[in-house]
């Protein structure tokens, strides 16, 4: 069952991310400072822990693999749609900060699950 549905909540969720970030949001202004930069880095965040489960459930790829590739794509995947959202919107543009805090999102959440996947937890 988890081999199945790793997958398609994170193309669901891509699908959806990417959708959020090309469309135009009327969206209140919250009083906190970087609080565009925050959502784009939790954002990148569980787009990487999320294909990282799919490259490693579904596709049975090593740890190792699946979570380079996810934070390859997840990095590949902020750049392209910052570029879209300045070539096919009227009311996006790119901006260089938010490919940024999608790539430190991305990269801190490697490092996690990379250090956590080198833990060794011995059974008693």
């Amino acid at each position: 069952m988890l081999k199945k549905v790793t997958f398609l909540v994170a193309l669901g969720y891509s699908v959806a991310l990417g959708a959020v970030s090309l469309i135009t949001l009327d969206i209140p202004n919250v009083q906190i400072s970087f609080a565009d930069k925050i959502f784009h880095f939790l954002a990148y965040s569980l787009f990487t822990v999320l294909w990282y489960l799919a490259f490693f459930y579904t596709f049975s790829f090593k740890k190792r693999k699946s979570i380079i590739y996810a934070a390859v794509l997840a990095i590949l995947f902020g750049i392209v749609i910052e570029v879209l959202q300045d070539t096919i919107t009227t009311s996006r543009t790119l901006d260089v900060y938010d490919a940024l805090a999608n790539t430190f999102g991305a990269l801190v959440t490697t490092m996690i699950i990379g250090i956590k996947n080198s833990l060794y937890v011995k059974n008693s």
